[in-house]
């Protein structure tokens, strides 16, 4: 199931669009307002968003600029406005498509899976001459290194990876390795970060690979 975050504020078109999707295995989160949108988009792990223009609260365009502060998501503009400055300024700002609407649904699933075969082709290049996981061994190789990580190492790194130039929560860590107690705290999380951080530095001392996301998280940037 590929997960989606949406915004837009048309509840009915959000409907039509959420149910048509379901039918090809693509979840819909969708959520009215963009500053809500952003913060769940911070706090959740999508694969794509889908972004209207016209919004309360905030323009679309300056939505796009926003998040692409914080995050790589490949994000599909579908707006009613038709404007070619829309279209150029969306793309500029960071947006991978632009759907004009009205549109039929077939199209958006067609474009939806464009962009995360060349997502994860990118993706694929992008980590395969730096990292190297061994899932059956629980271990990860950097730049053809050996990397000695705690098992609880090893799932926050493998996680950072598999969600490369996005916000991996600290919660999500918690939460979702096998590895860490639900007991742990954030601080906890931290520290962990912290000794990966040095073990990349001691195969590589100029590189930066791991970023914090104040209150959020951490973010593997290639």
């Amino acid at each position: 199931m590929i997960d989606v975050l949406m915004i837009e504020d048309d509840e009915e078109l959000a409907s039509i669009i959420t149910k048509f999707l379901k039918k090809y295995d693509i979840a819909v989160t969708n959520i009215e307002t963009p500053l809500e949108g952003i913060e769940n988009l911070k706090e959740g792990n999508y694969s794509l968003l889908i972004l209207d223009l016209t919004l309360p609260e905030l323009d679309g365009l300056e939505v796009v600029l926003k998040i692409r502060e914080f995050s790589s998501i490949p994000i599909i503009i579908s707006s009613a406005r038709d404007d070619i400055v829309d279209k150029v300024l969306g793309l500029e700002r960071g947006a991978d498509d632009y759907l004009p609407k009205p549109y039929n649904p077939r199209e958006l699933v067609a474009r939806i899976k464009s962009l995360l075969r060349r997502e994860q082709k990118s993706s694929k290049e992008d980590t395969k001459n730096l990292f190297v996981v061994d899932e059956d061994a629980l271990s990860i190789s950097f730049k053809g290194e050996p990397l000695s990580l705690t098992p609880a190492e090893y799932d926050i790194l493998k996680r950072l990876i598999k969600y490369k130039n996005r916000v991996v929560s600290r919660l999500d860590f918690i939460y979702e390795s096998e590895f860490i107690s639900d007991d742990a705290s954030e601080k906890n999380i931290d520290v962990m970060v912290s000794r990966i951080r040095s073990k990349l530095a001691k195969i590589d001392p100029e590189g930066s690979y791991i970023k914090s996301s104040r209150g959020i998280g951490y973010t593997l940037t290639l």
